[in-house]
């Protein structure tokens, strides 16, 4: 979880978010990338869900389509298919959302441009606040909050010119990868209603994949941009630890989890980071220089890289049949272009990771939650696996807590190492493909029991340790039509240019383009 029900929002106004460098730069980027005004609307795709957020982007401001006929468009579509796979919530009335359209309308005929976003639908993953829209972080103890102010993300959203109309589904707290809750229920894959959406962003991946939203933003603590990502074929980018301004109660020693963009295609995705990117002085440990990665980026030359396959870590991890091989494989066309693929093994003992791992999640859920869980009539509506990790940090000792850091610091090191060898480290995105949408979470992994409710995503907690940017990429799919996906890892800071990567190889390989056959309820 990114974000406990504690955190209370930063109050930020207009000229703040748009006078730091980063959003400065992330706009000028976009010039070009709009293209000129008057282009013939015949060159627009024959169905607007199914433009890019950019091309969107573009259509608006040069007057192509208008931001009203583009609202009836999406809630159309939402209205037609969200009804099964529920990647949407808290949804205000279509009339409401019609006449903030009409208002961006008469902004722009009056030359008010707001930004890239300027008039277009968008739904914040629902542990972040919107103001005016209720926020439950999918819990029955806040179905009927409604926030007060945005969330730091939220407004440079909004100041960026997006129209909120609802918000999308996670799991209890944003915990696990499966997105389910008692308040909304159960989210489901774009690719097969029957199984999971993946987590913590599910309504997310799902609202890009099935053409309901044109971007999305969500948050990773334990895989949570990187696995629903994998399961629905689209793009989640974690970013380098403070890329993204990180909220909350604790603004130094918390720093597992925060908030990144998702998008259809790579250059949606840089476009939203270089929005929610930039220094924030009342986030202490936000990265200070700026994002230059906004589109229109350049795809990295392929020919000369040096790959690390980090795969199971040398059989440390279970598998599920068929994970490994899809995912070595998708290398495969890399190798054609010239990129070097070569096995890579971290000097580090992996069982201490996870047991780093646990530490410092009991930790921080402990810490930023263990306020309700001491109220008996609030504990008694968390789910188990809550109260399992608030009950692991209660107690937990400094000194306990001061080894999971050095644990976590050495983890670093000995990735350092290996990026003197290669350019990035990549590894499957998940252990298992999609599984039954009734099933809270695998009990069993490749013939191996799984001791906790998200061991199953071990997989993913190298990436979060590192700090590092990761990006998901799109692996395939398996025989029976699950998707999967790639992590991608570079160097710390070096987001741009994973992103670049990722362009580069979803240019040359076929996935992204694969589209969901979706079913109406």
């Amino acid at each position: 979880m990114d974000r406990t029900a504690t955190d209370t929002p930063l109050g930020l106004n207009r000229r703040r978010l748009l006078g730091g460098a980063a959003a400065a730069a992330g706009m000028a980027a976009l010039g070009p990338a709009l293209g000129a005004v008057g282009s013939r609307r015949d060159d627009l795709p024959a169905a607007i869900c199914d433009m890019t957020a950019l091309q969107l982007s573009r259509a608006i401001r040069s007057g192509q389509l208008g931001c009203r006929e583009v609202m009836e468009a999406y809630l159309a579509r939402i209205e037609r298919f969200n009804p099964l796979y529920n990647a949407i919530v808290a949804m205000p009335e279509h009339s409401e959302l019609l006449s903030q359209a009409e208002l961006a309308d008469r902004d722009l005929a009056r030359g008010h441009y707001r930004g890239w976003m300027h008039g277009m639908p968008h739904a914040v993953k629902d542990l972040a606040d919107v103001k005016g829209l209720v926020s439950t972080g999918g819990s029955p103890l806040f179905r009927n909050h409604v926030a007060t102010r945005d969330s730091l993300v939220t407004a440079r959203m909004r100041a960026a010119g997006a129209i909120f109309i609802g918000k999308t589904n996670v799991p209890e707290y944003g915990l696990g990868s499966q997105t389910y809750n008692p308040v909304y229920g159960t989210t489901r894959n774009a690719y097969n209603p029957d199984l999971v959406a993946g987590g913590s962003s599910g309504g997310a991946a799902v609202g890009l994949a099935t053409r309901m939203l044109p971007v999305a933003d969500g948050s990773d603590m334990m895989g949570s941009l990187r696995n629903p990502a994998a399961f629905n074929n689209v793009i989640g980018f974690r970013p380098t630890q403070g890329r993204v301004p990180h909220e909350g109660s604790d603004l130094f020693l918390q720093q597992l989890g925060y908030e990144g963009p998702m998008g259809r295609d790579v250059d949606d995705t840089a476009q939203l980071l270089a929005t929610l990117a930039g220094v924030d002085p009342a986030t202490p440990l936000s990265l200070r220089d700026t994002f230059s990665g906004a589109p229109p980026m350049a795809e990295a030359a392929l020919a000369g890289l040096r790959i690390g396959w980090l795969g199971d870590y040398r059989g440390y991890l279970p598998m599920e049949s068929g994970v490994l091989p899809l995912c070595r494989g998708a290398l495969g066309t890399l190798e054609d272009h010239g990129v070097a693929v070569e096995d890579a093994v971290p000097d580090y003992d992996m069982a201490r990771l996870w047991r780093c791992w646990l530490t410092l999640r009991h930790w921080a859920l402990a810490g930023g939650v263990g306020a309700l869980y001491a109220q008996a009539d609030k504990r008694a509506q968390m789910k188990p696996e809550l109260v399992w990790e608030i009950e692991g940090g209660l107690d937990m000792k400094a000194v306990d807590v001061a080894a999971a850091g050095v644990a976590r610091s050495d983890w670093y090191r000995a990735l350092l190492a290996l990026f003197e060898r290669f350019d990035f480290l990549v590894l499957p995105t998940a252990q298992v493909f999609p599984f039954a949408a009734d099933v809270h979470w695998p009990r069993q992994v490749g013939g191996v029991d799984m001791d906790t409710y998200h061991r199953w995503m071990e997989v993913v907690i190298g990436g979060t340790l590192s700090g590092c940017p990761v990006v998901n990429v799109p692996a395939g799919f398996a025989a029976d039509g699950r998707p999967m996906g790639l992590q991608v890892i570079g160097p710390f800071g070096q987001d741009a240019r994973v992103l670049s990567f990722a362009r580069a190889y979803t240019g040359v390989t076929p996935w992204l383009g694969r589209r969901p056959v979706l079913r109406e309820a």
